[in-house]
């Protein structure tokens, strides 16, 4: 397996949850993993610290991004550019915001100019944001939002979340929203737009010439004819419908109750749910140590853990890496398949 010309370019997320635990336990198991090469934009010091903390006998580097293939074999590479930051982990604090800001809008612009050929998103705290400014519901749409400053602010950037597991990929049309807000939010176009960038994606970035994808009705047995609920049969239908007409491999709406059992499975390559926890519970029940999530839409290639900040294990060693492993491989191949 040959490795990448380019590293990945990882941020540092919540600096006090377990982002810097499995970054540095990932490259620590590097030889036996057999890893892309990537770099962290994030406080050396930092790093040091929760290094120690873990046991780790992890040498910490400070370079540039282009440095970074070379670097790797020997020691983490890492690229400054936040303040010096007190190692704590565990213990929430608005103070550090706008490190994790300027840690993601560094990664996306070291991809933009060539200096990375993917991005991994470290777990943020998106409540801690808010204080410093940050007005996004989450990582997906700041990605979405600095997509549109760098590549394209002539037009909307649409960015798409899919969890992507061994056994099972999943996208919610609609997101980080209460779940009574989900029938008025949900519009025939949202479906179909959402639905036509997975299969774009799934065609362009997974190499699946012809995707097959099911989509979750939004009520129970998918409505019943209209009798639990009118949005299966006047909103999600007739977005299928559409979506056939252009030549979309799309079915359904589909009762979501028994859409997630092997055998169901084995009829798509991708589940649409209509609301976030609809397809996310099962994506991450059946793979919650090797799921990543992934952002489609984008102009750049991003993968994440599919975990939160963890805060109630972060410095204590009990955090698995095998999320991060899994998003940073998949990171490397999207970002240059002919790469691995």
């Amino acid at each position: 397996m040959s490795q990448p010309k380019m590293p990945v370019a990882v941020t540092m997320g919540e600096p006090a949850g377990i982002g810097p635990d499995v970054a540095l336990m990932a490259w620590a198991a590097r030889k036996d993993q057999s890893l892309p090469p990537f770099y962290l934009r994030a406080d050396p010091g930092l790093l040091a610290h929760r290094a120690q903390r873990l046991g780790l006998s992890v040498p910490i580097q400070m370079v540039e991004p282009e440095d970074a293939v070379a670097t790797f074999g020997r020691a983490l590479p890492v690229v400054t550019g936040t303040h010096a930051i007190e190692d704590r982990p565990g213990e929430e604090t608005s103070a550090t915001a706008q490190d994790v800001i300027r840690s993601i809008e560094a990664c996306v612009t070291d991809v933009r100019d060539g200096r990375a050929i993917a991005i991994l998103t470290n777990p943020i705290n998106k409540a801690n944001l808010y204080s410093a400014g940050f007005d996004h519901p989450g990582h997906t749409e700041f990605l979405g939002a600095l997509a549109e400053r760098y590549w394209q602010p002539d037009r909307p950037v649409k960015p798409v979340m899919m969890i992507a597991g061994p056994d099972l990929m999943v996208v919610p049309v609609t997101i980080h929203i209460a779940l009574k807000d989900v029938p008025s939010a949900l519009t025939e176009e949202l479906i179909v737009e959402t639905v036509r960038i997975v299969a774009g994606d799934l065609r362009q970035r997974f190499g699946l010439p012809a995707p097959r994808l099911a989509l979750c009705g939004l009520n129970p047995h998918a409505g019943e004819n209209g009798t639990m609920g009118t949005e299966d049969r006047d909103v999600i239908a007739p977005a299928v419908a559409r979506l056939q007409a252009e030549g979309i491999d799309a079915f359904g709406p589909l009762p979501a109750d028994t859409m997630f059992h092997a055998r169901a499975r084995e009829t798509y390559d991708c589940a649409i749910g209509m609301y976030h926890d609809q397809v996310l519970v099962p994506a991450k029940t059946l793979g919650f140590d090797d799921a990543v999530n992934v952002t489609l839409g984008l102009p750049f290639v991003r993968t994440s853990p599919d975990h939160g900040t963890a805060y109630g294990i972060a410095g204590t060693g009990k955090a698995k890496p095998d999320s991060f492993i899994a998003a940073l491989r998949m990171a490397a191949i999207l970002g240059n398949p002919d790469a691995l």
